[in-house]
């Protein structure tokens, strides 16, 4: 009963302390996914150059997107033009960041920390493009460019009010949606470590830079871990001896590199531009954990952790308590009340329908994910309406009966999955 105590109490102090920054965090994000237009990120990405990897980072470290979601986001970017190199860099730079992760980053693990994590992305993405470059050389650099449509009627421009719903939409309800869940499992797993794990178990690991970056390296790189849910973990194995550079070592493998990002990669690709990207990742990751263990002194790391910034008594002050009550209430909310009513987040385009294809579509997890497919099959020729239903994960396409070779081409160019469940004509 001890233990189940001090797991609650240990995680709701990670809770706390995490919850004003993140509400900060998510409200910055909803802003930029309403006010940049997406197609800003495919302008500046298109040379095979320096410029466009800079701008890929630049472009990707503020975005709140998870490691599922970045994929789609990515490979949607290559189909519109963006360069190999500039799209790796995008794939390295984005999950590892965000406006909402590095608050919390800031929140739990101070300044030096919320500092050096968009750092080591920046850097570690141009890393990643710089390889691609150098062995994509002799590749061809055309990028699939998407299927003409059929045209639209322009959308009237979105007043100021719309955008700030849009704004407020994105980021309390889909957001939440996406990474709650991973939010969640990261706080628990933090205070499961912190309560649970002897520290005896992680005697060989302290103070040890090299054993502590190969243990956190098998640790994080097959696992899924989003930016954000990664960081309360990466505060309990410090508090357990493992060391600021291997923890900075979770907090940019863990999200940059799990299986089905790996698998994707090399799918849709190649695999020379797989170990571009996955040797940058590597040797970004070992090359800022030695510097900041080596470089940087300890109390800048330290001090956060032993002056109960993350389990002191900050998180029992008010407005600590209030962010907590209501970032839970909007947790609650997408994760069990928009769920239990069976909300499903459709996205859709309409103009006029003349046939019917249902397709079955695997590899969508969250609704970047969703969007990203609806806007590949809106691209298809023919194609007139679409409806994207994650929680189904089904996707129906209304139009002059469309090729079904082209439906699939385009989501699996994604580097989702999908097969026919039914097509009718009319």
């Amino acid at each position: 009963m001890d233990y189940i105590l001090s797991v609650v109490r240990d995680t709701a102090s990670l809770f706390l302390e995490m919850s004003p920054f993140l509400l900060l965090g998510f409200l910055l994000a909803g802003i930029l996914h309403a006010f940049v237009p997406s197609q800003l990120y495919a302008r500046y990405l298109s040379a095979d150059n320096l410029r466009s990897v800079v701008m890929a980072a630049l472009l990707g470290i503020p975005l709140p997107l998870c490691s599922c979601g970045v994929i789609p986001t990515a490979m949607s970017l290559r189909r519109e033009g963006a360069s190999r190199s500039a799209t790796v860099s995008f794939l390295i730079a984005t999950p590892q960041t965000g406006v909402d992760s590095i608050m919390a980053t800031y929140s739990l693990m101070g300044l030096p920390f919320a500092v050096v994590r968009p750092l080591a992305a920046l850097l570690t993405a141009l890393w990643g493009g710089f390889l691609t470059t150098r062995v994509s050389d002799g590749c061809s650099e055309a990028a699939s460019a998407p299927a003409a449509c059929v045209a639209a009627d322009a959308p009237l421009r979105p007043t100021l009010g719309q955008r700030m719903a849009d704004a407020m939409r994105f980021a309390f309800v889909e957001m939440m949606e996406d990474i709650g869940k991973w939010l969640v499992v990261g706080l628990l797993v933090a205070g499961l470590i912190t309560a649970l794990v002897p520290e005896s178990l992680f005697a060989v690991f302290r103070d040890n830079t090299l054993m502590s970056i190969l243990f956190v390296l098998v640790f994080s790189m097959p696992m899924y871990l989003c930016a954000t849910g990664s960081i309360p973990i990466a505060v309990a194995l410090m508090m357990k001896g493992i060391t600021p550079g291997a923890a900075l070592v979770l907090l940019m493998a863990g999200p940059a590199c799990n299986v089905a990002s790996i698998l994707v990669i090399g799918k849709v690709m190649g695999r020379r531009t797989l170990w571009a990207y996955l040797a940058a990742i590597v040797t970004g990751a070992v090359a800022f954990a030695l510097g900041m263990d080596w470089l940087l002194p300890r109390e800048w790391f330290a001090e956060r952790l032993q002056g109960g910034g993350c389990c002191g008594e900050g998180g029992g002050e008010w407005w600590h308590l209030a962010a907590g009550a209501l970032l839970l209430l909007l947790l609650f909310n997408a994760l069990v009340v928009n769920r239990f009513r069976g909300k499903s987040h459709a996205h859709h385009h309409h103009a006029h329908a003349h046939g019917r294809t249902v397709l079955q579509v695997k590899g969508m997890n969250c609704n970047h994910c969703a969007s990203n497919a609806c806007k590949a099959l809106e691209g298809v020729a023919g194609v007139d309406r679409v409806e994207v239903d994650l929680a189904s994960g089904t996707a129906v396409v209304e139009g002059c009966v469309p090729d079904l070779q082209s439906l699939v081409a385009a989501l699996e160019a994604l580097g989702f999955s999908a097969e026919p469940k039914e097509q009718t004509a009319r």
